[in-house]
C-alpha cells in the first residue's frame, strides 16, 4: 500500500530548480512541524527532506562557484576574478 508521503519521495529531484526545491522542503517542514503525519508517512518525509536539502545545497555551491566580481587591474582596465563568499573584502 502506498503512503501519500512516497509518492513524492519516488518523484526525481533532480532536474528540480532551487526555488522548486526549496518550496517543497519547507512544505515537508511544515507538514512534520504540525506532528499530524502517521510515523510512516514522516520517515519518508524526512527520506525526501534530507534529499531536497543536500541538491538545495548542491546548487548553491555551484551557484557560488559561477560568481565573479569586476575589478580594476593596475592598468585601469576591467577585469574578473571569482568571489570568495564569506570573507569580508
Amino acid at each position: 500500500m502506498a503512503t501519500k508521503a512516497a509518492a513524492p519521495a519516488a518523484a526525481s529531484f533532480e532536474s528540480l530548480s532551487f526555488e522548486a526545491a526549496l518550496k517543497e522542503l519547507e512544505a515537508i517542514v511544515g507538514r512534520l512541524e504540525q506532528g499530524q503525519v502517521d510515523l510512516e508517512d514522516s520517515l519518508a518525509l524526512y527520506e525526501r527532506g534530507q534529499a531536497l536539502k543536500a541538491h538545495c545545497e548542491c546548487k548553491l555551491k555551484a551557484a557560488e562557484s559561477r560568481l565573479e566580481k569586476i575589478v580594476l587591474r593596475a592598468d585601469g582596465q576591467p577585469a574578473s576574478e571569482s568571489v570568495e563568499l564569506g570573507r569580508p573584502d
